[in-house]
C-alpha cells in the first residue's frame, strides 16, 4: 500500500485532533504535545461516534458521546464503556505534509 498525503501538519494543533475522509472511511489524525502524528479508524468502537469531536489530552481521545477513552498511540480501549480497541495507523511526515500508511 502506498502512503497517502493526509494534511499539512499544520492543519492540527498541538494536542488535537481533526477528522480526515478517506474513500469511504474516515479517520482521526491526532498531534501529540511532543509534535508527533498518528491515525486511528475515526469513529468510537461503542457507538460509532466522530472521535474528531472529543477531547484530546496526554496521548488520550475521549469520545464526545459518552467519554470512553482510548490511547491514540496504541488504540488500546482504557474507559468504559468503549472494550474493542482502534485500530491505528501508521505515520510520517515528510516536509509539512503528513502521510498516512492505510492497511
Amino acid at each position: 500500500m502506498p502512503w497517502i498525503d493526509a494534511c499539512a501538519t499544520d492543519d492540527v494543533e498541538e494536542e488535537d485532533v481533526i477528522r480526515w475522509d478517506h474513500d469511504t472511511r474516515t479517520f482521526a489524525i491526532y498531534r501529540s504535545a511532543d509534535d508527533e502524528y498518528y491515525c486511528t479508524d475515526g469513529l468510537c468502537t461503542h457507538e460509532q461516534v466522530h472521535l474528531a469531536d472529543g477531547l484530546v489530552m496526554d496521548h488520550e481521545i475521549e469520545c464526545p458521546k459518552h467519554n470512553g477513552l482510548f490511547d491514540y498511540r496504541t488504540g488500546e480501549a482504557k474507559r468504559a464503556p468503549v472494550c474493542v480497541n482502534l485500530a491505528t495507523y501508521e505515520t510520517k511526515v515528510e516536509g509539512d505534509r503528513v502521510f498516512v500508511m492505510l492497511t
